[in-house]
């Protein structure tokens, strides 16, 4: 594990610092002031980092919204865009961070949309190869059927044809067609691509937020992503932010764990987190079964 940090700690502002907001505050057209009212405490919340550390709550505990905030506040890179209101600016303004030792490479949050994102432009672009492979086949059989007939040249398009026909004159349709066809992408299941995305996307030295990286992976794939970022982390000087409420990547090594569902932000043991004791509880109860 690397001992110098990117990014030291991130302080959010407290309820008493909303109220005043709220109170000069001059527009009322609002239904929402989103990120506001959504992770204030009545004291500061500083979240202190480490090589990996591990945001964990249930949903609505406002654990992708600190991501997102910090996001803003430290002008990290991003693939998709996001829910950011007119407030954000405001809300930033009054949070703070402090700065590691050392510089990262990199700097990006990465959240589960933009694993999707990738996912659907594969499928399109294999949907248009398909449709480009059919359309090529339909120019291959007229072509032979025009050279049956007798192919005369009239104009220089004509000559194009030509070179075309005997081209196809030469070649099986399928040989033909994978001249002129760009290759389909490896067809993978979603599972498969998320742990591609990421591991294309999280290179060496970097500072990286990620958001419920575990969407979509079975618990092998969450296995293999797990062993895939403690590497990163060790090997290849990377820091870590996660938001995640998968017991797997709670069980992270040497990670630093938030519990967010508190009316206090404190650390806590992956092992004490009520999640993760549902699910043991739930495998103890059933462990009969499994004899």
């Amino acid at each position: 594990m690397y001992n110098d940090l990117y990014l030291d700690s991130f302080t959010l502002p407290d309820s008493d610092d909303e109220w005043e907001f709220f109170m000069r505050l001059r527009k009322t057209c609002y239904d929402s002031h989103y990120p506001f009212q959504i992770i204030a405490r009545e004291q500061k919340t500083t979240l202190s980092f480490d090589n990996i550390t591990v945001l964990y709550g249930n949903n609505g505990s406002g654990k992708s919204t600190v991501l997102n905030v910090m996001a803003e506040k430290l002008g990290l890179d991003r693939f998709s865009p996001y829910n950011r209101t007119s407030f954000y600016g405001d809300y930033t303004a009054l949070c703070s961070f402090k700065k590691g030792t050392r510089t990262p490479r990199e700097r990006r949050i990465i959240v589960s949309d933009d694993v999707f994102d990738e996912m659907f432009r594969k499928r399109g672009r294999n949907g248009e190869i398909d449709a480009e492979r059919q359309s090529l086949s339909e120019e291959y059989d007229d072509l032979l059927r025009a050279g049956a007939k007798g192919f005369r040249l009239q104009s220089v398009r004509d000559a194009e044809k030509l070179g075309k026909l005997n081209d196809a004159r030469r070649r099986s349709k399928s040989d033909f067609i994978k001249r002129r066809l760009a290759k389909n992408e490896r067809t993978m299941s979603n599972g498969e691509s998320a742990l591609e995305f990421f591991s294309k996307n999280i290179g060496e030295n970097g500072l990286y937020l990620l958001d419920e990286p575990e969407n979509s992976l079975s618990p092998n794939t969450q296995l293999l992503l797990k062993q895939f970022l403690e590497e990163q982390v060790r090997f290849y000087g990377c820091q870590l932010i996660i938001a995640t409420h998968s017991p797997f990547l709670l069980s992270l090594k040497g990670a630093k764990i938030y519990d967010l569902d508190g009316d206090v932000v404190e650390t806590a043991k992956w092992t004490d987190l009520p999640n993760v004791r549902e699910y043991y509880e739930f495998f103890k109860e059933h462990g009969g079964e499994f004899e």
